[in-house]
């Protein structure tokens, strides 16, 4: 399996055929993309289906050096 939507799978998602449209309607959806040096919108299967496999982002961070931390 790929680790990227087809065009057809895009289409299918988004229910549109033209790239604009689709990052449009992929914003609307609240779907992760990326646009690819053609402009066409790119989806991992990630984005669609969830992975386990994804750490947790932290809260915040900033510098050891600036913690009032002692």
């Amino acid at each position: 399996m790929d680790m990227f939507l087809t065009k057809l799978e895009l289409i299918t998602l988004t229910g549109r055929a033209l790239k604009g449209s689709q990052t449009e309607q992929l914003r609307k959806m609240g779907i992760s993309f990326f646009v690819n040096a053609s402009g066409r919108p790119v989806v991992t299967r990630a984005a669609i289906v969830g992975s386990n496999n994804r750490a947790e982002a932290p809260k915040s961070w900033s510098p050891r050096a600036l913690s009032t931390r002692g």
